[in-house]
């Protein structure tokens, strides 16, 4: 994730998970539920998944590219992708 794209996700830089042009997953934080056109999901191995936001450079002077990056985001989180780990007791 570029510097001037988090400035516009996250300007507080408080956010758990940065949805970035390519971001992982690991497995156990769930299984990724489908994501608009153009992103592109692959999976690792049995390890986790990669998310792809576009095939061309993302830029955040790119109204189009950040607006992606933010459903991308919505749609993460309501899936239950995005909450804090929790460390193991």
């Amino acid at each position: 994730m570029s510097h001037a794209h988090r400035e516009i996700a996250d300007s507080t830089g408080r956010a758990n998970v940065q949805i970035g042009w390519v971001t992982y997953l690991a497995r156990h934080r769930g299984t990724v539920p489908p994501l608009p056109a153009p992103v592109r999901i692959e999976q690792v191995e049995d390890k986790g998944t990669l998310i792809v936001l576009t095939p061309e450079r993302f830029t955040a002077d790119n109204p189009e590219h950040v607006a992606l990056a933010e459903r991308v985001r919505e749609l993460l989180d309501r899936a239950g992708l995005l909450k804090p780990l929790q460390a193991k007791p």
